[in-house]
């Protein structure tokens, strides 16, 4: 969701102080009486933000940190920002699609195919509720304190994916890849709502989404020469080492201008008193990290025996299971009531909830990600298998939804900064085109299957999905203050992430339980000996020639497996549109939300 600025601010000055009255950013105070859907201004309030663009002395010090960096930093350093936030993006781009093409490879090496969308399940989860924790930190120690720190947990998780010897190390590694990565993705979205103006907003977003627009065509072929060339370790191992080279310059550049900031008083350090033990307790329940640890492990325990109980001796009967669920719930309860009773600091924002922009925001959120994963977990796999398309072109059909997105993202960005509006783009086409695709997948699922209609379902998915997830994030930001900023966006990642955990088990759940009994069933006799091989290994199932009897049962099964795939992804994407109707219907024009030299 990331050049096109010229043509689209031609008419008005890109970098502006804005200095116009500061209006409400509380907009829990409009009148309930209101319509669902209805046209509705932001208010006037009394939030603190001020009515000038001094720094607000109320606000937490991450906040005025960012308000005294964006005072004292000049033009050249914001656009060298937004180009360092574009490389970014790019270079991420590159490895996280390249990374989702070879996991299924990596699964397969250690015999454990059926477990690819089980790998990241813990890692959606708790890469999701990490960024409550992120974003205290973004507020309370600083914006670039918070960027380094998950640079340094994608770091680790490269390296020790590189250095993985069997499928349960691959899934520890993911969950510090995907804490790192979802954690820059944040911190970078956090530092573009601190930078710009609301209404320019959804169009910033589109600009530093559009590095997909380039890495939809490098990821493919790129997976296919590191598995014929160095093998996937090394596909890992190199962004391990390209990543901090790209991603340290943004951490610079912000650290250099709060320094500035201090030298010209604009920003006053103030030391805590306290020692270093103080200190450690002070931020422990701050960043209240019972409630982080409880609801981590209970989303975690409860999710996972979704997708691994067909490996029990007595599936949902086997005691491991049914600890794995009750603990679950009981640990999910403790967070609950900890966060009620007992939590000096509360984690979960409650009180923000309560917006039904906030609240709708979060359920299209986790309702994208639900049937994303859902239908994607095998989607690869699939075309490999039952359509015979070769790693590149793969790579290029399943990237389309990130070249389209983010390509129809720009003009999305342009009306939503020309009208003013953001709801009637997911509403009457954002979420019911996504319905729509999903549910023509369940009848192009067949084998010989043209790809055109394939790559079809693709491109309209593509369009779609980019309004849904301008609108939701757009909408979510205008209901905040700017020192909410951080927190409702964590609570939409958390959303987010629980989500595609949410997906990825019932991906698997579906997968474990349809999959392996079609098979069976549908295997000749002279290859039910090599049933393990051909149910945990891709390439033992891409090898059987087709036409031969036993790629007719594959596809078969595959072809069972992904119609419930497909009608559970479609069902659930329903939901979606009570999220989007309960969006008040905010006028984005002429609201400040932040401070100093901003887009």
């Amino acid at each position: 969701m990331r050049s096109l600025f010229k043509t689209a601010l031609a008419q008005e000055q890109i970098v502006a102080e804005e200095t116009a009255p500061v209006p409400s950013d509380n907009e829990a105070a409009l009148s309930e009486k209101k319509e669902v859907g209805s046209p509705t201004e932001r208010p006037a309030s009394p939030e603190a933000d001020g009515d000038d663009d001094s720094i607000n002395k109320d606000a937490q010090v991450g906040v005025q940190n960012i308000e005294a960096i964006t005072k004292v930093w000049t033009k050249r350093d914001l656009y060298l920002a937004y180009f360092l936030i574009w490389l970014i993006y790019f270079v991420d781009a590159i490895q996280q699609g390249m990374g989702s093409l070879l996991t299924p490879y990596v699964t397969s090496a250690f015999q454990e195919h059926s477990l690819t969308a089980t790998t990241g399940v813990a890692a959606n989860i708790i890469g999701g509720v990490s960024k409550l924790a992120l974003a205290k930190i973004l507020d309370v120690w600083g914006r670039p304190q918070g960027y380094l720190l998950t640079m340094c947990f994608m770091v680790l998780g490269l390296v020790l994916m590189a250095a993985c010897n069997n499928v349960q190390t691959y899934a520890a590694a993911q969950i510090f890849y995907w804490v790192g990565y979802n954690g820059i993705s944040y911190a970078t979205t956090v530092f573009i709502a601190d930078t710009s103006a609301l209404k320019n907003r959804g169009l910033v977003l589109a600009y530093t989404s559009s590095p997909y627009i380039a890495t939809v065509w490098i990821t493919g072929p790129l997976a296919q020469s590191v598995l014929t060339t160095v093998g996937w370790r090394w596909g890992f191992g190199i962004f391990a080492i390209v990543t901090p080279v790209v991603c340290l310059p943004l951490y610079f550049l912000f650290a250099w201008n709060q320094r500035k900031a201090v030298k010209q008083g604009i920003l006053v350090r103030q030391k805590s008193g306290r020692t270093v033990f103080q200190s450690i307790r002070h931020y422990f329940w701050e960043f209240d990290i019972v409630c982080l640890i409880l609801l981590s492990a209970g989303f975690t325990l409860f999710l996972l025996p979704f997708s691994i109980y067909s490996y029990q001796k007595y599936g949902w009967r086997d005691p491991l299971t049914i600890a794995f669920i009750v603990t679950g719930i009981v640990l999910l309860g403790l967070a609950v009531a900890w966060e009620k009773y007992y939590a000096p600091v509360q984690y979960m924002p409650w009180e923000l909830l309560k917006d039904r922009t906030v609240l709708g925001s979060c359920v299209l959120a986790a309702v994208l990600f639900i049937e994303y994963y859902i239908w994607t977990a095998y989607f690869t796999s699939f075309l490999q298998v039952v359509l015979r398309t070769t790693v590149w072109q793969t790579g290029y059909i399943s990237n389309i939804y990130s070249l389209g997105s983010c390509f129809f993202s720009i003009p999305v960005g342009l009306a939503i900064r020309r009208t003013g509006r953001f709801k009637w783009v997911a509403l009457y086409f954002g979420v019911p085109v996504t319905i729509l695709a999903i549910g023509l997948l369940i009848q192009f699922r067949h084998a010989g299957t043209n790809l055109g209609w394939i790559i079809f379902v693709e491109i309209i998915y593509a369009f779609a999905g980019g309004a849904c997830v301008i609108c939701e994030q757009v909408a979510i930001m205008a209901a905040a203050a700017h020192q909410q900023v951080a927190v409702v966006l964590a609570v939409e990642g958390m959303f987010s992430s629980v989500g595609g955990g949410i997906g990825g088990t019932v991906a698997g759940a579906i997968w474990t339980g349809v999959f392996p009994q079609k098979l069976m069933e549908y295997l000749p006799e002279e290859s039910k000996a090599n049933f393990a091989a051909i149910y945990g290994d891709l390439t033992t199932q891409i090898s059987y020639p087709v036409g031969s009897a036993t790629h007719k049962a594959i596809t078969m099964a595959y072809d069972d497996a992904l119609k419930n795939m497909f009608i559970a992804a479609t069902t659930i994407t329903v939901l979606g549109l009570a999220g989007v109707i309960a969006w008040r219907d905010i006028k984005l024009k002429d609201f400040k939300q932040v401070k100093g030299r901003v887009i």
